[in-house]
């Protein structure tokens, strides 16, 4: 395929070339970003539609602000690819999200044009604001660090979030020099862009305005109260009327906008003038448009917020084929068809209907389904609002969100003991999300409360039914998670049927290994015991299903009647496999000879790369498993014919 031709990009290697372009050939500089951003994505896949929203916002920032020395945080992180491609990373941009390659979010360990990292959303405001109030301890001794501006891009969904405002009425408070852009492509919050409110953002971020506010605010205060009142009031109703910025001030930003956020003519002076300012925190609103210059995207629905690799020319999706369906639709097909039975079945989500399988039961029950925003604290508590009145909450969040509300899940839920259900997504590996979307953590987080139920399905029909099961159970709050991707083609029930809790099964029977699997690595056991059978080693593969409650005569058994217990997991140590082990050391299993391994995630990030690279690189492939037995035996892999022998 040929790439587009870019003459003015293929000199920027580093910010300063841009910085040298005259303004005239910034415009032509952002089309040129933008086709190289859409070629670079057809053939990676991502994150699109952010992006090319802000390509005149990227070009623009650097060329007035001299990063890295000036810090430049995107939120997020979706939309950075641009930012990548003008920082130095334009020859490795076709490497996005593949193993080695550079990741799909902003990475301190990548580029010192990465100041922070950023996966999970609404993070930029909080640690630019450590970022500022840092330079101003290190201005007292070195007095050109004063100077430094700290630049944080946040898009509007991610302004759904509590933290957010946390920090902005912390900034306010503190009134440190800092620069926030809200980029508004989603929310529609401003009135009409046009001419007149870029005149109006331009006139109210220069000096000339401020300086004449300051002069009105200081006579105002010479005079008597009720007129200074008057004067401050009508003052800030006269920029609240024209810019919308009333809540912004409120928290103590010094609010300029909206501004058209692809019109450069617009964004350069407003921008020179915020860094060029001496007073506290500003607020600049900026109108984009996900999906900007992009036919495809600016048609989808989403924009193309997330893509596979796509065919420029016709946008067409590359998409993996299958006759398995994922483990997302499978949770939506099942969870609508509990509601068609029972009236009290709501479900909540986190800004993610579409990645949660919730606008599915939307378009059913749009009365019963909800989205809250980015918001996994409030989504948690809400749902313990509604287990009181006696609905059936079902709380849908990614594995690595919901670590946002644990606080929530433990005081709100748990010690309540209210029955919410907690729909785990995107639990285990994810691919190409890499370290900052893995869910490793959600078994360790909630085994080990009080009275919580965890259960994971082996495969899709076990998903239907721990559907089936967390709809039935209302004795307190219970959590099933399941990962990203397809399942493994098994049949799926017609109906649900609930589990009895706490009751694993066996899959296979075998005398001298036993292979126990919570979750989805049931497929890779069965595999690794066909591969042991070859050595001679009689193999059980059991499926615990819950990791609390355990089912105590299952593992008891397995460690009774077999040499080797090998417990694998896809998730980080400290979750179903330490239950396993407490207790078979208080049942007395360990002080018997037993040979036992316990396979998990490893104790590092694993970085992002194809699903079953990332696998094998956690050991917890068919592959692997077999070298844990190996392991157990005290034996190498090359020692198999004396296996057969012995």
């Amino acid at each position: 395929m040929t790439r587009p031709s870019t003459p003015l990009l293929d000199r920027i290697r580093q910010p300063a070339d841009l910085r040298l372009l005259p303004e005239d050939q910034l415009p032509q500089l952002a089309a040129e970003l933008r086709e190289e951003t859409i070629d670079a994505v057809s053939v990676t896949g991502g994150h699109l539609g952010a992006g090319l929203g802000v390509v005149e916002l990227t070009v623009a920032l650097h060329h007035v602000f001299n990063t890295p020395d000036d810090r430049l945080i995107w939120d997020v992180g979706h939309q950075c690819y641009p930012h990548k491609i003008l920082t130095g990373r334009r020859e490795r941009i076709r490497t996005l999200r593949q193993g080695g390659g550079l990741s799909g979010f902003t990475n301190r360990t990548e580029s010192v044009f990465d100041p922070f990292g950023a996966g999970h959303s609404s993070t930029s405001i909080s640690a630019g604001l450590g970022m500022a109030v840092a330079r101003d301890f290190e201005a007292a001794k070195d007095p050109a660090i004063a100077r430094r501006n700290v630049v944080c891009v946040i898009g509007d969904g991610a302004m759904s979030a509590g933290m957010a405002y946390e920090a902005m009425n912390n900034a306010g408070a503190m009134d440190s020099r800092l620069i926030v852009i809200l980029n508004d492509n989603d929310m529609s919050i401003a009135p009409p862009v046009g001419a007149m409110s870029a005149y109006l953002a331009r006139l109210i971020s220069g000096r000339t305005y401020r300086s004449l506010r300051e002069t009105a605010k200081q006579l105002a205060g010479s005079l008597p109260k009720f007129f200074g009142r008057q004067a401050a009031r009508a003052e800030e109703f006269a920029r609240g009327f024209w810019t919308g910025g009333t809540l912004f001030e409120e928290l103590g930003f010094y609010y300029v906008g909206p501004i058209d956020g692809h019109n450069l003519d617009h964004l350069l002076p407003v921008l020179r003038n915020v860094r060029d300012t001496d007073t506290g925190p500003i607020l600049v609103h900026v109108v984009t448009q996900k999906g900007k210059g992009y036919a495809p995207a600016e048609a989808s629905a989403d924009k193309y917020h997330g893509v596979q690799r796509f065919d420029v020319a016709t946008g067409a999706q590359t998409k993996a084929v299958s006759n398995a369906p994922s483990y997302t639709r499978v949770f939506a097909d099942s969870l609508i068809d509990e509601a068609r039975r029972d009236d009290r079945i709501v479900a909540i989500n986190a800004a993610m209907p579409a990645g949660t399988g919730l606008d599915l039961f939307g378009r059913e029950f749009p009365a019963r389904s909800f989205d809250v925003g980015i918001a996994e604290q409030h989504a948690v508590t809400f749902a313990a609002g509604l287990a009181t009145e006696g609905y059936k909450p079902f709380c849908a969040l990614y594995s690595t969100f919901l670590q946002r509300a644990y606080d929530q899940i433990v005081h709100d839920v748990v010690i309540q003991k209210l029955p919410v259900r907690f729909a785990i997504d995107r639990a285990g590996l994810v691919g190409a999300d890499g370290a900052t979307h893995v869910g490793a953590f959600d078994v360790p987080m909630l085994a080990c409360l009080p009275g919580m139920v965890v259960m994971a399905p082996a495969d899709e029909a076990e998903l239907v039914h721990m559907v089936a099961t967390a709809a039935a159970y209302d004795e307190g709050p219970i959590a099933f998670r399941y990962p990203r991707g397809e399942g493994v083609g098994v049949e799926r029930p017609v109906r649900g049927i609930p589990l009895e809790i706490g009751r694993g099964r066996v899959v296979r029977e075998g005398s001298k290994i036993a292979l126990l699997s919570f979750g989805t690595r049931l497929a890779p056991c069965l595999a690794a015991a066909d591969q042991l059978a070859g050595f001679g080693l009689s193999t059980t593969v059991a499926d615990a299903r819950f990791a609390k409650p355990i089912d105590r005569d299952l593992v008891l058994r397995l460690a009774r009647e077999h040499e080797v217990l090998v417990i694998v997991e896809e998730g980080a140590t400290g979750g179903f496999g330490s239950h396993v082990l407490t207790l078979l050391a208080e049942a007395g299993a360990l002080d018997r000879g037993l040979k036992v391994r316990s396979l998990a995630l490893p104790d590092r990030f694993i970085d992002h790369d194809a699903p079953a690279v990332q696998l094998g690189e956690a050991g917890l492939d068919a592959d692997g498993i077999v070298r844990g037995v190996f392991a157990a035996l005290g034996r190498a892999e090359n020692d198999a014919p004396a296996l057969l022998r012995g």
